[in-house]
């Protein structure tokens, strides 16, 4: 898992090129509906395959180490938005109101399930803890992340209320899970054979949404509000912000006396934030237009966060165990 890899990965040049696409080709009229409908038909069907393929032992492995997933959710769902009020004016002049409320909205997402794991795995440390931890952080942040967008955004909603806006992710993400989840004793086995070609499906959700919201804000004049040199600027906030909070995710296991591979977990599931549910859930929180320069933030936070996590997992596997060792550094 090099960094070049992450870099230049297949989806990572896909969704490069559905942005030009919506860029340049952006959908009108009756196009602009038939995709609206087709994005919603697929973010179902996104979290109904998200629900198949996540078993009960995944959940429930681990789920005794109370203190490693409190502190987890604590970095998800309090750190990160306290940082983002924080900053607010710091922020705000580099990148913009509009940037600066996506920003906002990366805070307020659950972290990764897949990634988390995935790097945990990678650099030995509690891998059940982990699963855990990404599991229930994902499912959680259908209910909280529309609370923390509200409070923290004063935005409620195409609805106008806040029982409105929870009962929509209720519809159009939690029960598609569910039934995924319940159908999942006859469907999981023919899903684990598949899953391979499978993930072309929660990809191709993926696109089809950042299409049809990218698709809206061109239209609207997205880059015309965004030049080049606040998307700059937008990057290297992203960078600042991953790495403020790796070195304090750190410093925090540290400090509560967690062990290293306990520290691992932590710092892998409680600085990441999630594409897969957040480009979706914009999608369902927010109308047309406003999607577009809500999940670019969190477009180019996902991929600086898979690359600098692939160099510190791979640090952290090359440790001898027979030593202590020191957090890698950002």
């Amino acid at each position: 898992m090099s960094v070049l890899r992450l870099l230049f990965d297949r989806f990572t040049l896909t969704l490069l090129a559905v942005v030009a696409a919506a860029t340049f080709l952006p959908a009108h009229g009756d196009g602009a509906r038939f995709f609206g409908v087709l994005t919603d038909l697929a973010i179902g069907l996104l979290f109904f395959m998200h629900g198949a393929k996540l078993s009960r032992e995944a959940i429930f492995s681990g789920a005794g180490h109370w203190r490693l997933h409190l502190t987890v959710f604590a970095c998800t769902f309090v750190l990160f938005p306290l940082l983002g009020l924080a900053l607010k004016p710091v922020l705000t002049p580099l990148i913009g109101t509009e940037l600066y409320l996506g920003m906002l909205y990366l805070c307020a997402l659950p972290a990764t399930v897949q990634s988390a794991i995935a790097f945990t795995s990678l650099a030995r440390g509690n891998i059940p803890a982990a699963i855990c931890s990404a599991a229930a952080s994902s499912l959680l942040g259908i209910f909280l992340t529309p609370l923390l967008v509200m409070l923290l955004m004063g935005v409620e909603g195409e609805s106008g209320s806040t029982l409105d806006a929870i009962g929509k992710i209720v519809m159009q993400l939690l029960v598609p899970f569910a039934v995924g989840h319940v159908a999942r004793p006859v469907i999981g086995a023919w899903i684990t054979r598949n899953k391979n070609w499978l993930k072309n499906v929660d990809q191709g959700s993926i696109l089809l949404v950042v299409y049809t919201a990218f698709s809206d804000a061109v239209v609207s004049g997205l880059w015309n509000v965004i030049p080049p040199m606040r998307l700059i600027a937008l990057t290297l906030v992203c960078c600042a912000l991953l790495a403020l909070v790796l070195w304090l995710t750190s410093f925090i296991a540290r400090r509560l006396g967690f062990n290293l591979e306990d520290r691992i977990t932590i710092v892998f599931a409680g600085s990441k934030k999630s594409l897969a549910t957040g480009v979706p859930m914009a999608q369902v929180l927010f109308t047309g237009a406003a999607v577009g320069p809500l999940i670019l933030p969190l477009m180019i936070f996902h991929q600086i966060q898979l690359m600098v996590c692939a160099v510190m997992a791979q640090r952290y596997a090359e440790r001898d165990d027979s030593a202590p060792m020191a957090a890698p550094a950002p």
